[in-house]
Formats: structure tokens, C-alpha cells, sequence
């Protein structure tokens, strides 16, 4: 009986952390507003985001054990934000930005968006094993969500980079420079004592950006 109500409990807390993702991923691959993407490759890209959670946890573990940063307000951009983005930037630009599905403005935002949520679906489950599903409901609307929306932005751009005929390694660069620093900001937000005043404010922009950003890179998508 015991173990039946530990499976039961343990089943809760991993729909509880994944149901969010679902939620966001199902709104972006909808919003499209012409053919959808391969949901086989949209995986492919998830999974791999799933995977990049080890060798970031591992460089920021030795970061920690070395003491690097340590007493810093540039922690959360070095060792979260540009950390973090970096590595989901780079296989982003090598991999998905030449694969011939990404087609269209907007599939920047479905890659980018489905990157980051792999991301933070490992995140997110060992967040919510680890401390209960008390904290589910902040973990949706703070972590998982900022994780989907500096996704997008990396997507957007990435988006621009692959389809206009000019300033293509701008591009590029904004789509690691500005969700890293957004990462980090965010960070820093989380760590200061009233946290939740500054970090509202931030995620209610942050939103309305992602907004604006959907709906511009559909409407290059139908004048493409």
C-alpha cells in the first residue's frame, strides 16, 4: 500500500512539473498561423534541451566548488544567464539554423521556445521532487515561463538572422546577448529580498514583448 501511494505521489509531482510545458510548447506550435512544423523534429530539439541540463549543471557545479564569482551581483549573468544561453544559443546556431524544417520566420520561436522548455522540464522535475509540489505553481509561472520566453526571444532572432539579407551576424548576436542578460537579470531579481516586486513587473514585459514578438514574426511569415 505504501508503495502504491509513494507511485501515486511520485506520478503527481512529475504530471505537476511537466504539465506547464506542455501547456506553453502546445500554445507557441499553435500559434502559427501557416503549416506546422515536423512535431518528430520539435522532439528531436526538446530532448537535446533536456540533455544540456548535465554539462551546464557540471560547469556550474565546478564554478561553485572553486569559488568563482563568489559575493558577486555578476553571478547570475556569468554563471546562470550567459551560461545557460550559451549553450542552448550554440547548438541553435550549428544544428537547427541549417536544418532545412527551419523554413519560415516564425520556426525560429518553435525551436528556440522548444530548446529552452526541454531545458527547463529537468529543471523544473528535480526543483519539484526535491522541494514538493508546493512550489509548483510559482515554478510555472517564474522559472518555466522565463525559460519559454527568453527561448522565444533567442528564436526570433535567430529568425531575422536566417531570412534577411543584411545584418545576419547581429542577429546572431542579439540572440544569445539579450535573453543571456535577461537570464541574468532575472537571477539577480530572484536573489534579492523583496524579489517578488521587481520580478512581476519584469515577467508581466517580459510577456507582453513575447506577445509582440509572435505576433511580428508571423506577420513576416505571410509576407514571406
Amino acid at each position: 500500500m505504501e508503495g502504491m501511494e509513494s507511485g501515486a505521489l511520485n506520478l503527481a509531482l512529475l504530471i505537476t512539473a511537466v504539465a506547464p510545458i506542455i501547456a506553453l510548447m502546445t500554445y507557441i506550435y499553435l500559434n502559427k498561423k501557416m503549416e506546422l512544423e515536423p512535431l518528430s523534429l520539435i522532439i528531436r530539439v526538446f530532448i537535446v534541451g533536456c540533455l544540456l541540463v548535465f554539462p551546464i549543471m557540471f560547469v556550474q557545479y565546478g564554478i561553485e566548488q572553486e569559488q568563482y564569482l563568489t559575493g558577486t551581483v555578476w553571478k547570475p549573468f556569468l554563471s546562470a544567464g550567459f551560461l545557460e544561453e550559451f549553450f542552448k544559443w550554440f547548438f541553435f546556431l550549428f544544428i537547427v539554423f541549417k536544418h532545412e524544417n527551419f523554413d519560415h520566420h516564425y520556426d525560429g520561436i518553435i525551436y528556440g521556445v522548444s530548446l529552452s522548455l526541454g531545458f527547463a522540464t529537468v529543471e523544473n522535475i528535480i526543483y519539484i521532487f526535491s522541494n514538493g509540489i508546493e512550489i509548483a505553481f510559482l515554478r510555472a509561472v517564474f522559472p518555466v515561463s522565463s525559460h519559454a520566453l527568453f527561448g522565444l526571444i533567442m528564436g526570433y532572432y535567430m529568425g531575422k538572422a536566417k531570412f534577411r539579407t543584411d545584418r545576419k551576424k547581429w542577429c546572431i548576436a542579439f540572440a544569445l546577448v539579450i535573453p543571456a542578460l535577461l537570464h541574468g537579470s532575472y537571477g539577480y531579481m530572484v536573489s534579492l529580498p523583496a524579489w517578488l516586486y521587481s520580478l512581476l513587473p519584469f515577467m508581466v514585459i517580459l510577456w507582453v514583448v513575447g506577445f509582440q514578438l509572435i505576433k511580428l514574426a508571423n506577420t513576416h511569415h505571410l509576407q514571406g
